[in-house]
């Protein structure tokens, strides 16, 4: 159950935030998770939910890539919601299911093209100590560039900041998305 009524529409905002909960429905279709947290400040919800959009349609980080930065994020942080809604998403951009599986059961990545394999053990990485050894910072820079490496970070890092309150909120998991493991 979650720690604070959860925004779902627009009579649980005022007038002048009406704006926002149409925004939120032209991205998700439904205000829920992290949003209906975060539209208890307006101000803050105004400024993220850009960010949605941003990171899925104008990043120059590919959806492979980026799905298995986001999703090993979220593993690692144990969100639930956000993992459940971010593994929907990974389906829909064609992740493949083993993939998910891996990174739901936090397995060994040692099998995996060097590529994935780095992604994977990046945000890990910064998941759980907040740095990244230099030898694989360097891998993925010198293959792929500053902007990616600067948006394949902010991309996983949103997505732990919306880890971060729908934990703290305890936001439940919307039936029939993945779940992880107890």
């Amino acid at each position: 159950m979650p720690r604070i009524p959860l925004k779902t529409g627009k009579a649980d905002v005022p007038a002048e935030h009406h704006h926002l909960v149409d925004g939120v429905m032209e991205v998700f279709g439904a205000v829920r998770g992290p949003f209906g947290v975060l539209l208890h400040s307006p101000g803050m919800a105004e400024l993220l939910l850009p960010l949605v959009p941003f990171v899925r349609e104008k990043s120059v980080v590919d959806d492979l890539p980026r799905m298995l930065g986001v999703l090993a994020m979220v593993r690692e942080r144990a969100a639930k919601y956000v993992w459940g809604a971010q593994v929907g998403y990974a389906r829909r951009v064609h992740v493949p299911e083993p993939l998910i599986d891996l990174i739901r059961s936090q397995g060994d990545t040692s099998g995996l093209p060097q590529e994935q394999r780095d992604v994977i053990d990046y945000a890990r990485q910064l998941a759980r100590t907040n740095r990244c050894d230099q030898a694989l910072f360097d891998r993925l820079h010198a293959a792929h560039g500053t902007q990616w490496m600067v948006e394949m970070t902010g991309s996983m890092n949103f997505y732990g900041f919306l880890c971060g309150m729908t934990n703290a909120f305890d936001v439940p998991v919307t039936e029939g998305l993945d779940r992880l493991p107890e």
